[in-house]
């Protein structure tokens, strides 16, 4: 895979990319690894998202010559624009949290929140600049130098929206599913097969994942259920809950930019939090 310049990427201040839970060392050899990408705006990060990767671990191992040596969630930038939106440094404060409590495999990544809007596409070829030039990719028990894989993880109903005419420019599908590859993890009322029949030409990189546990949980509800005084507990980390009530986030649809984008108009990209269109 082609190295990216370091003159394409510009980054945040005082940013340091996060790598101390990636695997430097391959377990098997005869893997190809991989890093797994969600991009969304967790708003707040709930334990579906936490879900998602433990589905494609499963996958993974069970159905695919794939390693996952690293996870990684990228907050959206605030300049994103969505209804209810809360600044970029509680969402990516609630996803450290979460990680770190939650998981022993997942990092956060916040070169994508903290300046202009970035295009999936760009945010992957930032992960792959990082993991693989930066830090030289990963190696075998034998030395051997391996290039690591990055690869978009999302819900099917985000898949959906790149067979939709002018939501994705024709070279950034071509750049993410051609050149890195996707998961794609079933959604309550999201057909699997609708989302990638139109996209045939990079089957061969389109990962479909069943979701064998239904769970709609979205960020959306859980937003809802701070409004209305309910219990959210159980459907997002506790110390996500705690940070929420300690930073008075979600206590009315005020909470941050107030302008919609359904879709980025430069660049034809949909609305898109780790795999949902309209429920994240």
């Amino acid at each position: 895979m082609a190295a990216q310049s370091s003159s394409t990427f510009v980054n945040p201040p005082n940013y340091t990319f996060t790598s101390h839970r990636l695997h430097r060392i391959l377990h098997a050899s005869d893997k190809q690894p991989i890093v797994l990408v969600a991009c969304g705006s967790f708003n707040p990060i709930t334990y579906h998202h936490l879900r998602m990767f433990e589905m494609a671990n499963d996958f993974v191992r069970q159905n695919t010559n794939f390693e996952i040596v690293g996870g990684y969630l990228s907050p959206v930038s605030e300049e994103y624009e969505k209804p209810g939106l809360v600044r970029a440094h509680h969402r990516v404060n609630m996803c450290t949290l979460a990680t770190e409590q939650e998981s022993s495999g997942l990092m956060v990544d916040s070169w994508e929140a903290f300046q202009n809007y970035q295009r999936t596409a760009v945010v992957l070829d930032h992960f792959n600049y990082e993991i693989n030039t930066i830090l030289g990719g990963v190696f075998t028990r034998d030395g051997e130098h391996r290039d690591v894989r990055i690869m978009l993880l999302a819900g099917s109903d985000l898949i959906s929206t790149m067979s939709e005419p002018g939501v994705w420019s024709h070279n950034d599908l071509d750049r993410i599913l051609g050149r890195y590859g996707t998961f794609v993890i079933e959604r309550t009322g999201s057909s699997m097969d609708q989302a990638t029949d139109s996209l045939a030409r990079w089957r061969n990189n389109i990962y479909p994942i069943p979701q064998l546990v239904q769970n709609d949980v979205s960020s959306t509800k859980v937003r809802l259920f701070f409004r209305r005084g309910l219990s959210v507990r159980y459907l997002i980390p506790a110390a996500v809950i705690d940070y929420i009530k300690q930073n008075y986030l979600y206590l009315d649809d005020g909470a941050g930019p107030e302008k919609e984008k359904g879709k980025d108009k430069e660049s034809g990209e949909a609305d898109r939090d780790s795999g949902s269109q309209s429920q994240l």
